[in-house]
């Protein structure tokens, strides 16, 4: 990842609106800064949160609580709870997330 036209700068999650995106099941609420080629994001799943998409973006999530659920297109799932991470490049594995009880996650792409 090669960050571009991003200055040093702070962020007060608790200062940035959060904006709701239903899932097939549940909401996930997004606190989410731009600049440059960067998304940055602090997202909150509800318990039973089903993504509606299968994702070819490439990120950096960090689980920060609760448990997290992605599955590959391929079949492959991995269960993520807090202070583990996934890494994965554009169009390199098509995934979605789910959870049962809600998670807490800080996303890069």
């Amino acid at each position: 990842m090669k960050i571009t036209d991003v200055p040093f700068c702070t962020i007060d999650w608790s200062e940035i609106s959060a904006t709701q995106h239903p899932g097939i099941e549940g909401y996930a609420y997004w606190r989410t800064f731009e600049m440059g080629n960067i998304r940055v994001r602090m997202v909150e799943y509800t318990p039973g949160y089903i993504a509606d998409h299968w994702c070819n973006r490439g990120h950096v999530l960090l689980v920060l609580e609760g448990e997290l659920y992605t599955e590959l297109s391929d079949g492959r799932k991995f269960k993520l709870t807090p202070g583990v991470s996934y890494q994965v490049a554009d169009d390199a594995n098509p995934h979605r997330s789910y959870t049962y009880t809600g998670a807490k996650l800080f996303i890069v792409d």
